[in-house]
């Protein structure tokens, strides 16, 4: 059953968060503009340590990266400013695993169907058209069936969404909305149109917990390659 609760997205009284192994999975959340604190405690309650990504040096030994949702232009300036692009292109490029929400998503595409510029860090195969549901005050919320995400549907909140309006070969749709995908995946990266951080439904991050788990012990000299259990990062000191 979804953790869903209509009425609760913000409002409800969250419990403590839970305490984690040590050799639970390290997430960075880009934390320039956005869902970032949102963002932290739904990774920790998805299983995993959370931390802020602000400098080039702050990426040194994720496990996973999330890119929040926000003004994607602007954090596209930020990225730039901060001497973040090329670090994370290459990141990116690499294999981390990285989810991007909204804007995050559109962050992450290959390519956009507007003309106005816009810093993208690419990786995901993908052609994503900004504020395509329409301005602040066509912003909804829906149940979504997301392959890969059991327990029923999954309650989306879409705020000023992108669409995805052309998928490569590689990339597979999890959920759409009217017909145009708004969540997918490629390989280590995730994308969704929506704030699954706005929610307590975690099942979501609990996706991505699971795909940045599933990387760690596919890497050269891995648990899986040894063919061992999952012994978890050796992480640097923070």
């Amino acid at each position: 059953m979804s953790d869903w609760v209509p009425g609760e997205r913000l409002t409800r009284t969250r419990p403590p968060e839970p305490e984690l192994p040590d050799d639970a999975p390290l997430i960075g959340v880009l934390a320039l503009q956005g869902n970032v604190l949102e963002h932290l405690r739904a990774v920790r309650e998805a299983g995993a340590h959370a931390v802020r990504v602000r400098r080039p040096a702050d990426l040194d030994g994720l496990d996973g990266l999330i890119i929040p949702g926000g003004e994607s232009t602007t954090i596209g300036r930020l990225i730039s400013h901060l001497a973040l692009e090329e670090p994370l292109r290459q990141h990116i490029a690499a294999g981390l695993p990285t989810f991007g929400t909204c804007a995050g998503m559109i962050l992450l595409s290959d390519e956009l169907a507007q003309d106005r510029p816009q810093t993208l860090l690419g990786g995901l195969d993908v052609t994503t058209r900004r504020n395509a549901f329409g301005r602040q005050v066509d912003s909804f919320e829906t149940d979504l069936e997301v392959r890969g995400v059991d327990g029923g549907p999954v309650h989306a909140v879409f705020i000023r969404a992108p669409w995805i309006e052309r998928v490569g070969s590689d990339v597979e749709v999890l959920a759409e909305v009217a017909g145009h995908p708004v969540m997918v995946r490629q390989g280590n990266l995730l994308a969704a149109a929506f704030h699954p951080e706005l929610t307590v439904d975690r099942r979501v991050h609990r996706l991505f917990v699971a795909q940045v788990r599933e990387a760690r012990r596919s890497l050269p000299g891995g648990a899986e390659e040894r063919g061992e259990a999952d012994p978890g990062p050796q992480y640097p000191d923070r």
